[in-house]
C-alpha cells in the first residue's frame, strides 16, 4: 500500500513545510508516500471557476487510487486508534493506492465530496489548508506507529 497526497501548490509557510517533510519521512519508513505539488489554477479567477480547476486537477491524481479520501468539514472525525485499524483493514483489503485530498483556501468543490470514497474531517476547528497537510502527515504517521506498536501515540 502507498499514500498519495497531491498538494494544490507549494506549502509557502518554511516551518509547515519543514514539518510535512519531516513526518512524510517518517511515514516512508513505514510505506512508500507520494507527495505531488500541482500548478495551482490563477487565484484571481471567480471562486467557481477556481474551485472546479482545482477539482479537475485533484480528480486527475486520484484517477488510478485504489480509494480516494476527501478531507472535508462534513467528513468522520477517527481517532489515532481508528486509523491505525482503518490501516489495517485496507492493507487486508489489498488495497494498492490510498489517495488523500486537500482542497484550496476555498474548500473542495462538491464533485470531489461526491467523487470520494471517503469524507474525513481532522477536526471541529478550521485549519489552513497548509496546516491540514501537516496535520494528515502526522495523523498517518501516527496510525502507522499504533500499528507497528511503537510508543509514539502516548
Amino acid at each position: 500500500m502507498r499514500f498519495l497526497i497531491p498538494f494544490l501548490g507549494k506549502t509557502k509557510e518554511s516551518y509547515l513545510d519543514q514539518g510535512i517533510r519531516d513526518y512524510a519521512g517518517r511515514l516512508s519508513r513505514y510505506l512508500p508516500v507520494d507527495i505531488k505539488v500541482l500548478k495551482e489554477p490563477g487565484k484571481h479567477e471567480p471562486d467557481a471557476t477556481l474551485m472546479a480547476r482545482e477539482a479537475e486537477l485533484l480528480l486527475a491524481q486520484a484517477a488510478s487510487a485504489s480509494l480516494t479520501v476527501a478531507l472535508d468539514p462534513t467528513g468522520r472525525q477517527h481517532s489515532s486508534e481508528e486509523l491505525a485499524v482503518l490501516l489495517t483493514d485496507w492493507e487486508n483489503r489489498g488495497l494498492h493506492t490510498i489517495c488523500f485530498l486537500i482542497g484550496g483556501h476555498l474548500g473542495l468543490e462538491e464533485r470531489v465530496r461526491r467523487q470520494a470514497g471517503q469524507l474525513w474531517s481532522l477536526s471541529r476547528l478550521t485549519f489552513t489548508h497548509e496546516m491540514s497537510r501537516f496535520i494528515l502527515l502526522e495523523q498517518l504517521y501516527r496510525a502507522c506507529s499504533i500499528k507497528a506498536g511503537h510508543k509514539y501515540h502516548k
